[in-house]
């Protein structure tokens, strides 16, 4: 268990089993699969969103060029963001994280969660004026997007053993 503080408080992060890294490997291969040209897709980065906060969702899709030394992307470099929730993150994912990168527009948002053994896509876009994320949709077996590029990603293929 990592443990991450700061003057307020302290959280216990968990660490994620081997279904949450297989299954953020299975979406990062398909997004990269997908993505057009000067569409990035990367894993486990941070988000400066201010001096002090600075997430790191499991991963992101970006217009930011690939730089071996990058540390972390600002959200103007941001497309969407992806969070795999676990038992740990999901209460987190479900609020906290879509505040705060809704408030720092980043343009889209997708959080993944088990439903029967299999991934679920809950999908957000951005409102500009509000800066607030609109629900656009949840993917069960299937996620056909145009945002923020075409995506067309068969879910029951992620999960190991499980074939459509």
């Amino acid at each position: 268990m990592i443990s991450a503080s700061n003057a307020h408080s302290t959280v216990a992060i968990q660490p994620a089993g081997p279904g949450h890294a297989r299954l953020v490997t299975a979406l990062v291969n398909a997004l990269t699969d997908q993505a057009p040209a000067g569409v990035e897709v990367e894993r486990e980065m941070t988000i400066r969103l201010d001096p002090r906060n600075r997430p790191e969702p499991d991963l992101l899709v970006t217009t930011a060029p690939y730089d071996p030394d990058r540390t972390f992307y600002t959200p103007d470099d941001v497309l969407l963001v992806v969070e795999v929730a676990s038992p740990e993150s999901t209460h987190r994912d479900r609020t906290v994280n879509l505040r705060k990168y809704a408030e720092a527009a980043i343009p889209g948002y997708r959080r993944v969660e088990e439903e029967d053994g299999l991934p679920v896509v809950h999908a957000y876009e951005l409102d500009g004026p509000t800066r607030l994320y609109a629900p656009s949709g949840v993917h069960r077996h299937e996620l056909r997007t145009p945002t923020p590029f075409t995506i067309d990603i068969d879910l029951d293929k992620l999960v190991p053993g499980r074939r459509s």
